[in-house]
């Protein structure tokens, strides 16, 4: 390390807790500088972002178009409320922006500054969309079991993972999780067809719980944080069709999935379903400043609306630069066709990593819905146990050490999320950099040195 490397270590190991880090762990890579899919460290180490940092860099980074963007908003206006009749020019267009791009009838945006925040104000709005129309009984909330939703308090409580809950009790109450849809993970369903087996069982919970008790079902369309779980193509239509039987509300948590993700403004549109709500944020920006957006159907603001309206706001609620900032990022998108390369660079690159994982032992499965892409660790191909994972010696910290190349463990797999603008070139880099340490690791999760 450098003089002023080893300075910024230290003071960030003095003073910083860091997410998911325990104080055990000495190692600090401390960014610098970024561009295009590349970051370069503070000692001066080049990296192949294949994450998006948190799945949301989506033009890639040091766009310089977004800082002029954010120092002109800056220069003219920085910050005023939202609250109550106030409003500013950006969060305006931005707002019609999403309503334009949405599926309709999902006219009406409340912004956020971020995905936590946004199921919290989701969970809330369902509720409070019951209870305003007189159905005050409706308080449960259906999730599932490999779900991730946040760490606010509903949100944190519908994840579906206990890491989340354990000495954070008690949850929020009335959240039900379901069994996730994860065709790979065929036991899960006793050799019934997965949609089948997953619709029965929602049936089932509703009749348990009561459908007049229910407000609505949370649920990623892509299970990120699970693993990139993909779900049969008629398993949320049927979903859909058993919820509005019930006067049940959709919300779909699309903080990942959304603005190009899978190759269309919105997984619902890959899915064909409309929910209630939508929940986004992330790529809303690709990450340059932090913002989020719930686009919410007419009937259901037309309810939070009435009265004193929606009696819950953020304090940068619709903030004037970070709205400015996302109406150019979106303009990039659109600009540079990145929904349509999302498709093509997220084949190309599933394409490189059968190639060159396919056969490995350790690979159960290798899945993909545009430029998300997850590659499923075993320790038998036959009997699909899960690699075992050593925490001091993981895959991905193994890859990053090796080869610069940025890859997420996630739930036994390892995740790709890069930004839409990668290129073949940089595909097959993240395809090799996997084989380079996977064709290493046996089916005790012990990786062999190079």
């Amino acid at each position: 390390m450098t003089h002023s490397s080893e300075r910024l270590a230290d003071l960030d190991r003095a003073h910083i807790i860091h997410p998911y880090l325990p104080g055990t762990w000495t190692e600090r890579v401390v960014m610098a500088s970024g561009s295009g899919c590349r970051l370069t460290d503070t000692e001066g180490r080049d990296y192949l972002d294949a994450t998006g940092g948190l799945w949301l860099a989506q033009i890639g980074h040091g766009r310089t178009e977004l800082a002029d963007v954010a120092h002109a908003q800056m220069a003219k206006l920085e910050y005023f409320t939202s609250f109550w009749e106030f409003s500013n020019e950006p969060a305006i267009e931005l707002a019609a922006r999403l309503a334009e791009m949405a599926p309709d009838p999902l006219n009406h945006v409340y912004f956020t500054s971020g995905g936590s925040e946004g199921n919290e104000a989701a969970i809330k709005m369902a509720r409070y969309y019951h209870h305003r129309r007189g159905d005050t009984g409706r308080t449960w909330i259906l999730a599932r079991d490999k779900a991730y939703h946040g760490i606010g308090y509903g949100g944190g409580s519908a994840t579906g993972f206990p890491v989340y809950h354990e000495g954070f009790a008690p949850m929020m109450p009335h959240v039900s999780h379901l069994t996730p849809p994860w065709p790979y993970r065929d036991e899960l369903y006793g050799g019934e067809d997965p949609t089948d087996f997953l619709v029965r069982e929602l049936e089932e919970r509703i009749a348990a719980i009561g459908p007049d008790n229910i407000a609505a079902m949370i649920g990623e369309p892509i299970m990120g944080v699970g693993g990139m779980l993909v779900p049969p193509a008629d398993y949320w239509p049927r979903v859909r069709e058993v919820l509005d039987r019930h006067g049940i509300l959709l919300i779909f948590d699309e903080v990942v999935t959304a603005y190009g993700r899978v190759g269309e403004w919105f997984a619902a549109q890959h899915f064909g379903v409309t929910p209630d709500i939508i929940v986004t944020a992330k790529g809303i920006t690709s990450g340059y400043v932090p913002l989020g957006a719930l686009l919410v159907g007419d009937h259901v603001a037309e309810v939070l609306l009435r009265e004193h309206g929606f009696p819950m706001g953020y304090t940068y609620n619709g903030h004037p630069v970070a709205t400015a900032v996302a109406l150019a990022n979106l303009d990039i998108i659109h600009r540079e066709g990145l929904l349509g390369r999302a498709k093509t660079i997220g084949a190309y690159l599933h394409g490189e990593l059968e190639s060159q994982l396919g056969e490995l032992p350790i690979v159960g499965e290798i899945r993909s819905v545009g430029m998300m892409l997850a590659v499923e660790l075993v320790a038998d191909r036959d009997t699909r146990i899960p690699l075992p994972l050593h925490p001091e010696r993981m895959p991905h910290d193994v890859i990053r050490r090796e080869t610069g190349v940025i890859v997420r463990d996630s739930a036994h797999s390892l995740v790709l999320s890069p930004p839409l603008i990668m290129t073949e070139g940089e595909a097959k880099e993240a395809a090799a950099a996997l084989r380079g340490v996977l064709e290493r690791t046996d089916p005790s999760g012990e990786i062999r040195a190079a």
